[in-house]
């Protein structure tokens, strides 16, 4: 599907539906405190992906010269997740708007799970009972 095409002197350029998600993906993915991107999935079931996913977990409605944006994150305990969700829509703002040129007038981030860091759960393991 095509999201934006802009028309030049030269001829048109068309920027796809998936070329914004995966901008929007990564965009997310580098914000401190962002564990991972999220199917989105309605039954609850959160799976953690990795780079090759970065369109996974994000939804776009684009238009000829706006977009709107869902994220839907998995965050790491302890964080306070408002300032992680406010950094997100920026960062997605930003990112998007100077890669395609196009005017994000919405960036919702879903949150659907935390994670405990690895650090947390090897102190948490029970010693062996037998050598």
């Amino acid at each position: 599907m095509v999201a934006s095409e802009l028309q030049g002197e030269l001829g048109a350029v068309r920027i796809a539906n998936e070329v914004v998600s995966i901008v929007a993906g990564l965009a997310a993915t580098e914000v401190p405190g962002v564990a991972g991107m999220s199917g989105g999935l309605a039954g609850g079931i959160a799976e953690k992906l990795g780079r090759k996913s970065l369109g996974r977990g994000v939804k776009v409605e684009v238009g000829e010269k706006e977009t709107a944006v869902d994220i839907f994150v998995i965050v790491e305990y302890g964080v306070r997740i408002p300032e992680v969700a406010n950094q997100i829509q920026s960062s997605v703002k930003r990112a998007i708007e100077t890669m395609t040129g196009l005017v994000v007038v919405e960036v919702n981030v879903h949150v659907q799970g935390v994670v405990f860091s690895k650090e947390e759960e090897v102190e948490e393991e029970v010693p062996a009972r037998v050598r």
